[in-house]
């Protein structure tokens, strides 16, 4: 069996794209995809992130918005920013 591919998603505030994303990565990569999210001045899960997602089918609402860990990082097989800010 192959590695799982290890992505990060980061933003501002980790708290709706980001955690969008590694939602989506997780449901979408079936089990080939290590998910993470990050934030560069994190706050809190947005609510209506946690909404639209379920709307989707996928909850996230047992994620937490997360510092950006620059160690953790470069662990990471993939790191994508979804905003100009991070």
């Amino acid at each position: 069996m192959s590695r799982r591919i290890k992505v990060m998603f980061v933003c501002t505030g980790n708290s709706a794209r980001s955690q969008m994303a590694e939602g989506f990565a997780r449901h979408l990569g079936q089990g080939r995809i290590e998910a993470y999210s990050a934030g560069m001045e994190p706050s809190r899960l947005n609510p209506f992130a946690v909404s639209a997602m379920q709307e989707k089918g996928i909850d996230i609402s047992r994620q937490r918005s997360k510092a950006f860990d620059e160690n953790l990082a470069r662990r990471m097989d993939v790191v994508v920013t979804v905003c100009g800010n991070a």
